[in-house]
């Protein structure tokens, strides 16, 4: 974060603070555990605690100040009124703090630049390689894990410092004009599109209100940036309309109209993908550590935008084939006390997703038998019915012939797998499913746990690793 004042800080958040207290603020945090020397505390008003009524517990903590939009229940809490930032909404008043921070950070370093990624799929796998590819050009800005959203976003971008050379953001919508306010934001530099999938098809009302929102990424980047879109999806190069500056296409299909490509993709025993990443600055060889086909398409995403960054590109093949696995992303493993093989993949899921999964569960799956533990994915609408049952055909593809299903939304797809002739064991909740799982479970097993993230369904994977 830029150091400011209170007083500076309550004028960029257009909010009130009387007689502020003398100090610098240095970071941002919406957790009391978080707190640093010179931390704004940002209370948030959630659905069980209102971050007000901890005020003067994240002041004596070592915060300067509190963001609020209750006052009286800050100074209630015993918190200084020259530390309380007053508001009318502490989420808009942080994307305000981080709007200014990052002008004053472009500022201080010219040479800063913001790129964003989109997709129904794909995003936190894709910002994670960029991240790793472009400390190349010093030091990196990324979220952790996914926060993508009017929070997420703007407590990432208040981490931007004078030194940060780079800020890779993950920018994510359930609704239109989610990332038009986030780009207002954070305008990118480089705007990297990945994919448009049926993600949040309820909320949408169907998949062309999808590709709308999406692409708000391009008409929301800095005037003359650079486009990065997926050639093998239509509804991506449709956003090619909006661009106002160079686009460079990928395709991990081989198409070798696009500026970056894929060749001779074959999957190695862990069904790790191994190809040619072909470019306009030429050809490497490419082993990468991540599990699943579908990642080539993050890895070509990312191995463009940081060649829109200006990145040799010895070094993106070197960091392509270096970076693992992160938690609940295709991440393969054997338990300590059992002999079986997890596949992770429990950060969330949608019906593409979903299926990338189970096409790799058959492929790593080659001794013993395949066994999927498969949560809700969740916010599909009308079409969640039709979109769950419709997996029993890629389950029967890759031989899976043990499968647990998790979630009332789900059950449409236990009853077909029923009817087809696998062996299906139905829990309407998370609890329980651990021991279901263990209690089923054989030597040489292969087994893939995925949902969406509010399937609770990773905590399986959790209990699995520690077991």
């Amino acid at each position: 974060m830029i150091p400011m004042s209170l007083g500076d800080a309550a004028r960029y958040a257009e909010g009130t603070i009387t007689s502020p207290a003398a100090g610098m603020l240095t970071a941002a945090v919406t957790d009391t555990r978080q707190i640093t020397p010179g931390a704004l505390f940002c209370a948030i008003h959630g659905a069980r605690v209102d971050g007000a009524t901890l005020a003067g517990q994240a002041l004596a903590g070592g915060a300067l100040a509190v963001l609020t939009e209750n006052p009286a229940a800050a100074l209630a809490s015993g918190a200084d009124p020259a530390r309380i930032i007053a508001v009318r909404s502490v989420p808009e008043a942080m994307g305000k703090l981080a709007t200014a921070n990052l002008a004053l950070a472009r500022q201080h370093n010219r040479d800063l630049r913001v790129v964003a990624i989109t997709g129904s799929v794909g995003k936190t796998t894709t910002k994670d390689l960029l991240a790793g590819i472009a400390i190349e050009r010093g030091e990196v800005v990324a979220p952790p894990g996914s926060l993508n959203n009017e929070i997420g976003l703007p407590l990432t971008v208040l981490r931007v410092g004078p030194t940060t050379a780079t800020l890779v953001a993950e920018m994510g919508a359930d609704h239109i004009g989610n990332i038009a306010y986030l780009t207002s934001i954070a305008p990118p530099d480089v705007a990297v599109e990945l994919i448009v999938a049926r993600a949040h098809l309820g909320e949408f009302g169907g998949i062309e209100n999808v590709a709308r929102a999406k692409s708000e990424l391009i008409q929301g980047e800095v005037r003359g940036g650079t486009s990065v879109l997926n050639l093998d999806d239509e509804r991506v190069m449709n956003m090619r309309q909006f661009a106002t500056g160079p686009v460079l296409t990928f395709s991990p299909a081989g198409n070798r109209t696009a500026d970056v490509y894929a060749e001779n993709v074959h999957m190695d025993e862990a069904d790790r993908a191994v190809f040619d990443l072909v470019t306009p600055g030429g050809t490497r060889h490419i082993s990468l550590g991540l599990v699943g086909a579908h990642h080539v398409a993050n890895a070509l995403a990312a191995a463009s935008a940081a060649l829109a960054l200006g990145l040799d590109l010895d070094a993106v093949a070197g960091h392509l084939g270096a970076h693992a696995a992160s938690p609940h992303r295709m991440d393969v493993f054997t338990p300590k006390h059992l002999s079986v093989t997890v596949i992770d993949d429990a950060y969330n899921a949608n019906p593409d997703s979903m299926r990338a999964g189970i096409r790799s569960l058959g492929r790593i799956g080659r001794t013993g038998r395949r066994v999927a533990v498969l949560g809700a994915m969740l916010e599909l609408g009308d079409a969640s019915a039709r979109e769950h049952a419709s997996l029993v055909a890629p389950l029967q593809e890759a031989g899976v012939s043990a499968l647990v299903v998790v979630g009332k939304e789900a059950q449409p797809l236990a009853e077909a797998a029923c009817r087809a002739g696998i062996a299906v064991r139905y829990l309407d909740s998370v609890a329980g499913t651990q021991d279901a799982v263990t209690d089923m479970l054989k030597d040489g097993d292969t087994v893939l746990i995925k949902g969406s993230n509010g399937s609770n369904v990773w905590r399986v994977a959790d209990a699995l690793r520690e077991a």
